[in-house]
């Protein structure tokens, strides 16, 4: 670590030395509203210069478009950075807005070349599987992945949204470097059950959404009246409507901590979820999504801010109390299944 740049820690063991804290790149372009490609280019290179080497995207992201933007980054600083992409989330052929969860060994096979020539590199660093399509065994799935590590395809695997009993049995198969699963002051049910199972076999936890989508920062109350119409979370029960004011009123203590820190809310609640390291155990590398060279800036900052015992209780009772769930159809994640 020097001087304004942040920590690393192993993705896993065996494994290549990341930033604590990786980059979320969906928003670039997908799922946000409007972007501007200069800026995000901007902050992709910014995130280099602190430190922040792992870069997440996936197939699904504006239908392969997020990992076409990323590519000349990429390719620019190829031995600097960690490429995680994903697959699983389909797009029927004439319905460019759904998204279908395949698992099946073809799709997998038809997907990671895909992803390959988009990204226009040799091999994926961690490849993850996006959602679990409980159809189709876990085992056999996992199967073929490994399958593309020994092929040279992929380096590393990963899960998202995955149970305990899901990421046991996939670890049976191959060793799973990382699950992905939204965790933050506001979602924190995989620390029941996945928490400890990534623990117990060695695997990292990379956080999605670690700031609420947003909604942690302050940058936006309620998603109807402060979103754009594309704005994916004016879809998500959490950001809207009278789920919205309740939640908002939560934030109290997170801004009354960033006070005393002279930091940001959304810094306090970065802090919190890189804590969770310490906390519980494992390597945890959150990937908070900015497109932005300034915020980018104040995330990884976050990682140097170190929350009290009287603090961190505080912060403990604000996931039981929020109102409205992650998403409008749960079964899209890991909680109905756990």
């Amino acid at each position: 670590m020097t001087d304004g740049t942040i920590p690393t820690t192993p993705l896993t063991a065996g494994g290549p030395e990341v930033g604590v804290q990786g980059l979320g790149c969906m928003g670039m372009s997908f799922a946000y509203g409007p972007s501007d490609a200069g800026q995000s280019r901007a902050t992709l290179e910014r995130a280099l210069e602190l430190g922040v080497t792992l870069y997440d995207t996936a197939d699904a992201y504006g239908a392969g478009e997020n990992e076409r933007f990323l590519s000349p980054f990429f390719k620019a600083h190829r031995d600097e950075v960690v490429i995680a992409t994903k697959f699983a989330l389909s797009i029927p052929p004439g319905e460019p807005t759904r998204r279908v969860i395949r698992n099946d060994p073809p799709y997998i096979r038809e997907a990671v070349e895909a992803s390959l020539r988009r990204l226009d590199v040799d091999v994926i660093d961690l490849y993850y599987m996006h959602r679990r399509d409980v159809n189709v065994p876990i085992e056999e799935s996992v199967g073929v992945m490994a399958e593309l590590v020994r092929e040279g395809k992929v380096k590393h695997l990963g899960l998202s949204e995955v149970t305990a009993d899901e990421l046991r049995a996939a670890q049976a198969v191959h060793p799973i470097a990382a699950v992905q699963s939204e965790w933050s002051l506001f979602s924190r049910d995989i620390e029941a059950y996945v928490v400890p199972a990534a623990r117990e076999l060695g695997v990292s936890l990379v956080p999605y959404s670690p700031l609420g989508r947003g909604f942690l920062t302050g940058s936006f109350t309620d998603a109807d009246q402060d979103l754009s119409a594309d704005d994916f979370r004016r879809q998500q029960p959490r950001f809207t409507g009278d789920n919205a004011a309740a939640n908002a009123a939560l934030l109290d203590p997170v801004r009354t901590i960033a006070e005393a820190h002279g930091a940001s809310a959304g810094q306090i609640a970065l802090a919190w979820v890189q804590q969770q390291a310490s906390v519980h155990g494992l390597p945890v590398i959150p990937i908070p999504g900015t497109r932005k060279p300034g915020r980018v800036e104040e995330n990884a900052a976050a990682t140097r801010i170190v929350l009290t015992e009287d603090e961190l209780s505080l912060l403990e009772p604000i996931a039981a109390k929020v109102a409205g769930d992650r998403y409008a159809d749960m079964t899209f994640t890991s909680a109905g299944r756990e």
